[in-house]
């Protein structure tokens, strides 16, 4: 059996009973420790991540980046590898963890996995979404920067380097979930650009979803999906649209 990785593995959770498990259960072979950052859940989510070994806290909801933060901050390694409850890692994705840190590891402060959204049943195979670099393996005194959504993690004066480590991302319980989500970030991103002193015109949004569907459905390729695609997609153009609608609204309130 495998030694475990100088590495924490860290997640965020509420409410993931469903999905928890295979989250922990990727990480547990790569990492000295997985730990996870509850807040609140009322189903099994605490019991499972447990019983697959991960040391669970609790901490009331601070919002993403600062949540993510806390979370990094309990870890004990000098590195981390941040999931969210959502994604994972197949076996073939930890044993290229296992060869970065036999190898160049240390070449780096920041390491980007390529992760793979996967809808309803479908890996996504074009469009941004199908080979999406994130930051989520780097040394544990990184932190994100503070955004109400799409937190980020500030890099500014790090290396950052890609990897050829694939992270599958299952986005989606039911396309009226992630509908019901995806406003939730709209909402979020409008009251956040409005609290910049942002503005935008009526037609904004119609020009931003346009400008999705082109980019992903053509130039990126994202028609190879077919139905599948063309659902996913649509949810976004009009996330796009929405967002934009909502930050016009609050710009004449």
């Amino acid at each position: 059996m495998s030694q475990p990785l100088p590495l924490s593995g860290v997640v965020i959770t509420k409410n993931e009973a469903d999905r928890i498990a295979r989250c922990v259960a990727s990480m547990t072979p790569l990492c000295s420790e997985v730990i996870v950052l509850d807040s609140g859940s009322t189903d099994d989510t605490v019991r499972i991540a447990t019983e697959l070994g991960a040391r669970v806290e609790q901490l009331e909801w601070q919002g993403f980046a600062l949540q993510k933060n806390a979370a990094i901050a309990m870890a004990r390694e000098r590195w981390v590898l941040l999931l969210d409850a959502d994604e994972w890692l197949e076996p073939r994705a930890q044993e290229d963890v296992r060869k970065l840190f036999a190898g160049d590891i240390e070449q780096s402060d920041v390491w980007l996995l390529m992760r793979r959204t996967h809808f309803l049943g479908h890996a996504l195979r074009g469009g941004s979404f199908a080979r999406e670099p994130v930051h989520r393996l780097f040394r544990s005194n990184i932190r994100h920067g503070l955004r109400a959504v799409h937190e980020y993690l500030d890099v500014e004066g790090r290396t950052v380097r890609p990897s050829r480590i694939v992270l599958e991302h299952d986005t989606a319980r039911s396309a009226e979930d992630y509908w019901s989500k995806l406003q939730r970030y709209a909402a979020l991103w409008a009251g956040e650009q409005h609290a910049k002193g942002k503005t935008a015109g009526p037609l904004r949004g119609w020009f931003a979803a346009t400008a999705y569907l082109l980019k992903n459905l053509l130039l990126r390729g994202g028609i190879v999906d077919g139905a599948a695609g063309w659902r996913f997609h649509w949810l976004h153009a009009r996330y796009a649209k929405r967002k934009y609608d909502l930050l016009a609204r609050a710009s004449v309130a």
